[in-house]
């Protein structure tokens, strides 16, 4: 078996599917495509549309032999996977260049990692968007080293608010109570944002008064370990390249769990909200996310609360961070077992604050349980070129990681709560 080698990470934009390239240059901060193998982005006029894996040969140009296979993915037949038809579907048009988006706060958790933090700080300072804020939640500090960051290298520029309860989802609450925007888009401190990144993520709201969330792209940033590439490989962040509006007074066809599968409809790194909404639907349940005993879950549930509360959801890949996966064997050990706590724990949260909800999952369990089988296939054959596919001789998701995802879905409800408890001794 061929052990994950490293890859080369790149952006490419063509003029059209058939069109001329016009531009090719690294993920930011990655080294130039060279020879060896490359995972590219591909762009149209700056817009995502797929991803591509070539071999770049010793002397061949790197923007030619990209440009051949991408052109060779955009103009493959469409897949015959049944889409949503978002056409009848009011404020559901992917394209809708002329809107001026909204005021919008970003709120970065961190906890002492100041100098991942610094990069994602510069790039959201990048954006392009008109009117915004941004505020860094400095979540149970052991050192000064975040506020000194932000206060001595950013200045005004950027906000610091201090929360000593530990954990994500506490973190994000305390970030939501004092944004002064209508909108409030989180991500975390180890991406580098698009400079279109807010723009695509919050122009959506003002097309629809009943959009209580949008997801976006998240492309790894570097694949240079084996941990890195055996992520990406199983799937990774990223929910693809078609546009979706997920709506429960029509629930999709193609998700008989919906609205439970959470996890197709984005992550907690790429995410915007109306302030409202997830106000209304209860915010983040404080008993959720990492830094706390549930592992994660935090970004799942608050998703689950606005459907539940009767606001629309949004995925664009027009918003796209680039993400700097971890890079050992152990934390992608951690990692695949807090997925698998966190998506128990937020289903057991979900339960608990909304009882409600009990009767619902237990009519679509039988039809879930039988389309989950094909659920990572399919996200994978939809995310275009990944590095390996989940499964493959290529680069196989290791068993040990399969039986520690199963040990942290057991582990989730006791965790959560664990978590409660917890949160209950701190107020």
């Amino acid at each position: 078996m061929r052990p994950p080698h490293a890859l080369s990470v790149v952006d490419l934009d063509l003029d059209s599917p058939d069109g001329p390239v016009l531009s090719l240059r690294p993920a930011p901060g990655g080294p130039p495509p060279g020879p060896g193998d490359v995972y590219a982005l591909v762009r149209l006029r700056g817009r995502p549309a797929a991803t591509v894996l070539a071999h770049i040969p010793e002397g061949a140009d790197p923007a030619e032999t990209l440009a051949a296979l991408a052109r060779a993915r955009l103009n493959e037949p469409p897949s015959d996977e049944p889409r949503r038809d978002e056409s009848r579907i009011p404020g559901s048009r992917p394209d809708q260049p002329h809107l001026v988006p909204p005021r919008a706060s970003v709120v970065v958790a961190s906890r002492e990692r100041a100098d991942q933090l610094a990069r994602a700080l510069d790039s959201l300072l990048d954006q392009d968007h008109p009117d915004y804020e941004i505020l860094v939640v400095d979540n149970a500090p052991v050192t000064r080293d975040t506020e000194e960051l932000v206060r001595g290298k950013y200045g005004d520029r950027v906000r610091y608010v201090r929360e000593d309860t530990p954990g994500l989802a506490v973190a994000h609450n305390t970030g939501l109570a004092h944004a002064r925007t209508e909108v409030v888009a989180f991500t975390d401190d180890d991406v580098v944002a698009d400079p279109r990144w807010l723009t695509a993520l919050t122009a959506p709201f003002a097309a629809d008064p009943r959009l209580g969330c949008v997801t976006g792209l998240i492309l790894p940033a570097r694949l240079r370990t084996p941990a890195q590439i055996l992520l990406e490989s199983h799937g990774g962040f990223a929910k693809g390249f078609a546009p979706r509006l997920y709506d429960p007074v029509r629930p999709p066809a193609d998700e008989p769990l919906f609205p439970f599968t959470a996890g197709s409809f984005g992550s907690g790194a790429n995410m915007a909200f109306r302030a409202g909404a997830l106000a209304s639907a209860g915010g983040f349940d404080p008993a959720t996310g990492t830094g706390t005993a549930a592992r994660g879950g935090d970004d799942l549930y608050a998703f689950v609360a606005v459907l539940s509360a009767g606001f629309r959801l949004r995925y664009t890949a027009d918003a796209l961070v680039w993400h700097h996966h971890r890079e050992s064997r152990q934390d992608l050990r951690n990692q695949a077992f807090g997925y698998g706590a966190g998506l128990t724990a937020y289903l057991t949260a979900a339960l608990v604050r909304r009882p409600a909800l009990l009767p619902a999952l237990l009519a679509r369990l039988p039809r879930g349980l039988v389309h989950a089988k094909n659920m990572t296939a399919s996200r994978t054959a939809e995310h275009g070129g990944v590095p390996g596919e989940h499964g493959t001789h290529t680069h196989p998701w290791p068993r040990s990681l399969s039986r520690l995802e199963r040990r942290g879905m057991l582990y989730g409800p006791f965790g959560y709560a664990k978590a409660r408890l917890r949160m209950r001794g701190t107020r």
